[in-house]
């Protein structure tokens, strides 16, 4: 049996919203951003979290949309909070799921480059929300360096995954102007990346506090 992980959600037959066919979203609690207008707030909240699960357990609750999964090429998207915090534990997941099902990513990439390598080889899409490349942007709407995210995307793009690659480009109202997005853009285009999404962030009322966090197996 192995280690219980805290989720915040399980939310199943989700059609056309991330991913491929019918996916099941997995949402982790934990993440090392403290964005301002953070979606998922209760995902930082040491006492709030919907219920700790094993692999075991995961792999049996989501098993009852096999069918839905292999008859349309859907499957499984890990978000949160940040997945890649707990690297080791979709990995294991990967390696006994069947083989069929498609499995996203919904991550910042703001994490160490162990938690990215430990899940690379069972990946099928990435959704990478940037926030801004420029670091003072970044920084300031997320209160992290966002160092590790362009040395991820660039060693995604030196594995030629590229492709499997989505990246959110967000205007964020009070932090950053469509010009700042059209750079973001063009300096993600210069690594190799072809794939956006540019939306407007909804503004929430609230700034989260400064806080740390390290991925499973760190």
């Amino acid at each position: 049996m192995t280690t219980p992980i805290p989720l915040i959600g399980i939310e199943r037959h989700r059609i056309a919203t991330d991913g491929v066919g019918v996916t099941t979203l997995v949402a982790f609690h934990g993440c090392p951003l403290r964005c301002r207008y953070c979606l998922n707030p209760q995902c930082l909240q040491p006492d709030y979290f919907w219920r700790d699960v094993t692999v075991e357990d995961l792999l049996a609750e989501v098993a009852v949309d096999d069918l839905y999964f292999q008859a349309t090429g859907g499957g499984i998207t890990f978000g949160g909070g940040e997945p890649l915090l707990r690297s080791d534990f979709i990995a294991d997941f990967c390696c006994r799921k069947p083989a069929a099902w498609h499995i996203t990513l919904e991550t910042s990439l703001n994490v160490s480059r162990h938690c990215l390598e430990t899940v690379f080889p069972h990946i099928d899409q990435y959704f990478v929300d940037i926030k801004d490349t420029h670091p003072d942007i970044y920084r300031n709407y997320t209160a992290r360096d966002n160092a590790p995210v362009m040395a991820n995307l660039a060693w995604l793009a030196a594995q030629g995954a590229a492709e499997k690659v989505l990246i959110r480009l967000p205007h964020i109202p009070d932090y950053n102007t469509q010009a700042d997005v059209d750079r973001s853009r063009r300096r993600l285009e210069a690594l190799g990346f072809t794939h956006f999404d540019e939306f407007d962030y909804i503004k929430k009322q609230g700034a989260l506090e400064s806080g740390t966090a390290k991925c499973d197996g760190e």
